[in-house]
């Protein structure tokens, strides 16, 4: 938690800028195709203003939260109305248009599928390895996903401002969309014992890389077409998400450019 100017308490990493309140402003922001990472609505609440709000939110496909009037009450004191949205700091992407432009300029995609990064300083160190080496886009769920907002591009380091973001409202099935597009899927997990080296990565790729409390989903497994795993050959089991990416972009790159 931090300590605002007049004493209330906002949750850390909530700048103003970064939100907006109120049931009608909210509903200006759907209608005006803002981009919106996610809705927060006091659950108490089902006014019929509300189930407007609602119904134009699942219109937008933008995700909502129905959360405590305390955890509202932590993000800002003023007059929310029971409504707070958390504004994205970027526009997203179509993962189809990513793709269409990569082939017509005759190059091989690679996409990063995000399965639950939820930190956003891990997001950001991410983001900007992928931006850096030549990422055509990461991919990352609706729900359960880091918020992409100022903080998430200062860690970036700005890579956010020119890497494309795609928002998926299930990853299962754009996953799916990602192998009928031609893309071989790639999930890096230590629950396997071939190595990142061994897989070939100068086709169009997408690359999956999981939570580090639950690795990667189960579903998404099962679409994967090959596992590698990352080399370890010290006391520890497994690397930090975002220096994992990095490592493993890099062997694709390194590959790709041979």
């Amino acid at each position: 938690m931090e300590k605002r100017k007049d004493g209330f308490l906002i949750e850390k990493g909530a700048h103003e800028k970064d939100f907006i309140f109120g049931t009608r402003a909210v509903m200006e922001a759907l209608h005006a195709h803002k981009d919106i990472d996610k809705i927060l609505v006091n659950k108490e609440l089902n006014n019929d203003l509300i189930k407007e709000l609602l119904s134009q939110a699942k219109q937008e496909r933008v995700p909502v939260v129905r959360v405590p009037e305390a955890k509202l009450n932590r993000i800002t004191r003023k007059n929310h109305q029971g409504v707070v949205a958390h504004m994205s700091a970027i526009q997203y992407a179509s993962i189809d248009n990513v793709i269409t432009e990569c082939f017509s300029k005759g190059v091989d995609p690679l996409i990063l599928v995000l399965d639950r990064i939820t930190d956003v300083r891990n997001f950001g160190a991410i983001a900007r390895t992928a931006e850096c080496a030549g990422v055509h886009a990461i991919v990352i769920p609706e729900k359960g996903a880091a918020q992409i907002n100022s903080d998430a591009v200062k860690t970036s380091a700005g890579a956010l401002n020119f890497l494309p973001v795609c928002r998926a409202r299930n990853l299962h099935f754009m996953v799916k969309d990602l192998k009928k597009m031609g893309l071989k899927i790639i999930s890096c997990t230590e629950k396997t014992e071939r190595k990142m080296y061994d897989a070939d990565y100068a086709v169009p790729t997408a690359i999956i890389m999981g939570s580090e409390e639950d690795g990667i989903s189960d579903d998404l497994m099962e679409l994967s077409d090959e596992f590698v795993s990352i080399p370890m050959a010290g006391h520890i089991e497994s690397l930090n998400v975002s220096v994992a990416s990095g490592v493993l972009i890099y062997e694709i790159i390194r590959q790709r450019s041979n």
